[in-house]
């Protein structure tokens, strides 16, 4: 499917569908090149799950965690980009922060990739002539929610 997202109203509204549907143990990849719109559509996210306040890129750290109640979910915010090789996500103890959360995964192909996990809502961001555009890929789990476009 494919989301135009012209302006950051756009992105918002696509971010608190996603956030309104989100569960433990999903995984939303955001994938896309620089600038695409990733962290930006992140944010938008974290705060429509509930979070008020500035949201840190995790370019740095690697991985943001957010808690209830600040959030509506335990969610991990992962930023992939800095990996030289998947096996490093293991050595972060990746799937530690995962359990019991969901993610929200920046670069997420530097991990391994997730888009095998029924729970893996994949999406692509790219630049337009209008904006920014979405190809969004749902897993198994994210198609039994039913529509949500």
């Amino acid at each position: 499917m494919i989301v135009d997202l012209p302006d950051h109203a756009a992105s918002e509204a696509l971010a608190q569908r996603i956030a309104a549907r989100l569960q433990a143990g999903d995984v939303v990849a955001l994938s896309g090149g620089l600038g695409a719109g990733k962290t930006t559509l992140a944010r938008a996210i974290i705060a429509a799950l509930g979070h008020q306040g500035e949201v840190p890129s995790p370019s740095f750290a690697i991985i943001e965690l957010y808690e209830p109640p600040a959030v509506r979910l335990p969610l991990v915010h992962a930023d992939f980009y800095r990996l030289e090789d998947p096996g490093e996500a293991d050595e972060i103890g990746l799937d530690d922060y995962r359990e019991g959360a969901a993610m929200l995964a920046e670069w997420p192909e530097h991990a391994g990739g997730f888009a095998h996990e029924p729970g893996c809502l994949s999406i692509m961001l790219e630049s337009t002539e209008k904006g920014r555009r979405a190809i969004v890929t749902p897993g198994r789990d994210w198609l039994e929610r039913g529509s949500w476009t």
